[in-house]
C-alpha cells in the first residue's frame, strides 16, 4: 500500500473541508474541493513540497469550487469534474437559478470524469465513484482506504437534496450501492464539518447515520 499524505483544511463560513492529498514518496498530489483561502492552500503545498497534478471537485456548488480558477492558474493544474456535473452546470435554466442562489458555474473543467475512472498521482491510484443525489454529477474519491465524500455523506448526516438537481431517492441509492458496500474500516472524509468529529468510518456511519440506519438498514 502506498503511503499517503492527507491534509484537511476547514475553510469559510460554510465550514467546507478542502483536502490536499499526496503521495508520500513522490510528493505528487491533488487538491479536493478548493473552497477559497487560496494563499493558505498554496502555503501548505509549498511548505510541504507537494506538486499538484489535479484539482478535483466532488461537485459544482459554489462553496466547494471558489478556489478553482486561481489555483488552476497558479499551479497549472487541470480542474476535474464529472461529465454529468459539467452538463448540469452548463444548462441555461440552472445558471439563472444559480445566480439567484449565489452559486457559481465551475471554471471550465479541463478533464471530465466518468464513474470508475482511475487517476494516477505518484504511487496513488484515485478511483472516481459517481454518487448522484446531492447533485446529478456528484462523486466521491477513493484512495488507499480513504473516501472523500464531498456533500454525499457527512459525519452522521448527508447532503441536502432540495436544490436544483437533487434527489433523495438517488442519494439513498448511492449510499446503499456505492458507499456502504466498501470495507467497514474505510475512512470517511466529509465535505463539511457538520458532525462531532472531522472524519469517520463506514462502520460508524452504518451504526449511527440516520440516512443509513433509517433508510437502508431499518429492516
Amino acid at each position: 500500500m502506498a503511503e499517503i499524505i492527507i491534509r484537511q483544511l476547514l475553510i469559510g463560513p460554510y465550514e467546507v473541508f478542502t483536502y490536499v492529498v499526496a503521495c508520500q514518496r513522490t510528493k505528487e498530489g491533488v487538491i479536493i474541493d478548493p473552497a477559497g483561502e487560496e494563499e493558505r492552500i498554496m502555503d501548505l503545498i509549498q511548505g510541504e513540497g507537494i506538486r499538484i497534478k489535479y484539482i478535483l471537485n466532488t461537485h459544482g456548488h459554489h462553496d466547494h469550487i471558489r478556489g478553482n480558477q486561481k489555483l488552476s492558474k497558479a499551479l497549472g493544474a487541470p480542474v476535474c469534474l464529472h461529465e454529468e456535473e459539467a452538463r448540469f452546470f452548463s444548462e441555461e435554466n440552472l445558471l439563472r437559478f444559480s445566480k439567484l442562489e449565489e452559486f457559481e458555474r465551475p471554471v471550465s473543467a479541463s478533464m471530465l470524469l466518468k464513474d470508475g475512472d482511475r487517476i494516477p498521482v505518484g504511487d496513488l491510484d484515485i478511483e472516481v465513484i459517481h454518487t448522484p443525489g446531492h447533485t446529478p454529477g456528484a462523486v466521491c474519491y477513493l484512495v488507499e482506504g480513504n473516501l472523500f465524500t464531498g456533500d454525499t455523506l457527512f459525519v452522521g448526516s448527508a447532503g441536502r437534496t432540495d436544490l436544483a438537481g437533487g434527489s433523495l431517492d438517488r442519494l439513498i441509492e448511492s449510499l446503499e450501492k456505492r458507499i456502504i458496500t466498501l470495507p467497514d474500516d474505510t475512512i470517511i472524509w466529509p465535505g463539511h464539518h457538520y458532525g462531532d468529529t472531522p472524519y469517520s468510518t463506514i462502520k460508524r456511519e452504518k451504526e449511527e447515520n440516520v440516512y443509513i440506519t433509517d433508510f437502508i438498514l431499518e429492516d
